[in-house]
Order: C-alpha cells, then sequence, then structure tokens
C-alpha cells in the first residue's frame, strides 16, 4: 500500500485550499465538499501517472477544474454568456474623477470602501471561464503556464480570460461604487 500511503502524505496537505477553490467554483459548501471528494477519488486512481517532483499542487487544481467543468457546470443549464467586450479598458479610471487622497492609487482609492461580501458578489458574477482564470491567477497564484495548463488552453486564452475578467471585475465594482456615492457618477472632467 506504498502508493496509498505516498499519495496521503503529498496530496493531503492541500485539502484545503481545493475545498476553497471549489467552494469559489460551486458558490455551495455541499457542491464543494462533493468537488473536492470527487477529485481526490479521480487523483488518487491517477496517482500512478503522476511524477514525483513535478507539481503536485497544479496537477490536483487540474483535476478539480476539470471535474467541475465537466460534471457540475455540465448538470447546470449553461450561464448567460456576459459580453464584456463591451467593458472599456481603464474603465475605472477614467471615472473615478479627481482624488483627494494623497500619495493613492486609483485602485486604494477606490476599493477602500467596498467589503469583502461585495468583492466576492463582483467575482461571483463572472461567467465560469474569467471566474476561474482570475482565481487561479490573484488567488491562488498560479503563473499563466500554471493555469493553462489547469484548464488546458492555451496560453493566449489564459491571458485573455484573466484580462477580461479583471475588466469585468473593475465595471462591476465602480457600478458598486457609484451607487454607494463613493465615486462620482460620470465620466471624469479632465
Amino acid at each position: 500500500m506504498a502508493g496509498q500511503e505516498r499519495f496521503a502524505e503529498l496530496a493531503m496537505e492541500h485539502m484545503p485550499a481545493l475545498y476553497t477553490a471549489a467552494l469559489r467554483m460551486t458558490r455551495n459548501p455541499a457542491d464543494a465538499e462533493d468537488l473536492v471528494q470527487e477529485t481526490y477519488l479521480k487523483a488518487y486512481r491517477a496517482f500512478g501517472s503522476f511524477t514525483e517532483g513535478t507539481n503536485l499542487r497544479a496537477w490536483l487544481y487540474r483535476i478539480l477544474t476539470n471535474t467541475y467543468i465537466n460534471a457540475y457546470r455540465a448538470s447546470k443549464r449553461r450561464p448567460e454568456m456576459t459580453d464584456v467586450e463591451d467593458v472599456e479598458d481603464l474603465y475605472l479610471y477614467r471615472r473615478l474623477g479627481p482624488l483627494d487622497g494623497v500619495g493613492q492609487s486609483a485602485e486604494e482609492e477606490a476599493l477602500r470602501g467596498f467589503t469583502d461580501e461585495e468583492v466576492k458578489a463582483a467575482i461571483e458574477s463572472l461567467p465560469d471561464s474569467f471566474r476561474i482564470a482570475v482565481l487561479l491567477a490573484d488567488v491562488e497564484g498560479f503563473s499563466y503556464k500554471e493555469i493553462a495548463a489547469i484548464t488546458d488552453v492555451p496560453i493566449g486564452t489564459v491571458m485573455s480570460r484573466i484580462h477580461r475578467g479583471r475588466r469585468a471585475l473593475q465595471k462591476a465594482l465602480h457600478e458598486f461604487a457609484e451607487a454607494r456615492g463613493l465615486v462620482a457618477a460620470g465620466p471624469a472632467s479632465s
């Protein structure tokens, strides 16, 4: 049973992080637990094909992501795709208006008024492909190359999804900030 013991020794330390990622993907604790359980079952069965010395964490995230995409997203109604091509570059920066805080960046000034729940809601509003790419990059800290391997898409697609996801987040957070009076509505005057 050396393979089972080795799998447990190497893989179990990643379970809390995988559960957190699964929770962000599924948005439901029970579904996240099921997703992690299925991920570990698949990883255990395929552990013989894993090459020790390579990135086990990325390998587990790839299994998690593929399992989510194949099982959970397919079992639900396909989410409505949002066209974020219309989201302008630097939307947040152009609409913030003059900054009163000396030495603060536009991001620091705007994000000062946001709570974790508002940021979480903005992330959850992203289409799956963008949300997964942004979470893997900005929350889990994977490189573009690692995300490409995890999601099995070209690195250019990863870069595009992260960029478009971040732009959509800027737009969602800016709209929230406008509604709360944290920033001026309308384009900034130059």
